[in-house]
């Protein structure tokens, strides 16, 4: 049986120090160009997706979601945009890491067939991400029972077709289990799919689910102008 591929998995989430916004314009635009060529210098290295957090979350304005195949990647894409200009201007209020890892739990194939070990967003306008943690409770049920649950909680899932779902492993990694993100459309649908999923067995299990993010997706010098200034 070949090695499971795995995939190291960042949300980096970003606010901007409104000091910045009081720089010449001139010297705004320098550092957004100069922010997007310390990032191009990862093209082919890893895929980095910008979303922007303006009109959506008070305490973020922009997220970076990295895939890489190590953290040796992650850490460089970190060190390059900190010692940017604008990087001296930004803080990073949540940072979210964990791995692509094949489900313990065994559901009908996906019409796409598509391998959720290896992340491969699509065109979708919003990310919806939030931490996950499960109650202990829930690793000391048998599995079948856990399989039961989680096969109403893909039910329900599936009832949504626009939402397509990202879920990343932290076991040990970070302070939560998993981190899942969800691509979609359309913002109204994702909340009837989660209005619906609280009514799972699953659910009922769930120890924290929050902060959750709804995150707009750009360009990276789209994100950047929404920045302001």
């Amino acid at each position: 049986m070949a090695e499971e591929r795995r995939q190291v998995v960042r949300y980096l989430f970003l606010k901007l120090e409104p000091a910045w916004r009081r720089l010449e314009t001139s010297e705004q635009r320098a550092q957004k160009e100069e922010f997007v060529r310390a990032i191009k210098q990862f093209h082919g290295k890893l895929l980095l997706r910008p979303y922007s957090l303006m009109g959506t979350r008070g305490d973020c304005d922009a997220m970076l979601w990295q895939v890489a195949e190590d953290v040796d990647t992650l850490q460089a894409v970190e060190t390059a945009i900190f010692s940017t200009r604008l990087g001296g201007y930004l803080r990073q209020p949540y940072s979210y890491l964990g791995v692509t890892k094949r489900s313990i739990y065994e559901f009908p194939a996906l019409p796409t067939g598509e391998d959720r070990t290896v992340i491969s967003p699509s065109d979708s306008r919003y990310l919806f991400v939030y931490p996950f943690i499960k109650k202990r409770e829930w690793y000391g049920l048998p599995f079948e029972k856990r399989q039961e649950a989680m096969n109403q909680h893909v039910r329900i899932g599936r009832k949504y077709p626009s939402i397509r779902i990202n879920t990343t492993y932290s076991f040990g990694l970070d302070d939560q289990e998993f981190i899942v993100a969800f691509e979609g459309d359309d913002p109204g649908a994702f909340v009837d799919l989660v209005m619906e999923l609280r009514h799972s067995e699953a659910t009922s299990y769930t120890v924290r689910d929050t902060p959750t993010f709804t995150c707009v997706h750009g360009e990276l010098g789209e994100v950047l102008e929404t920045l302001g200034g």
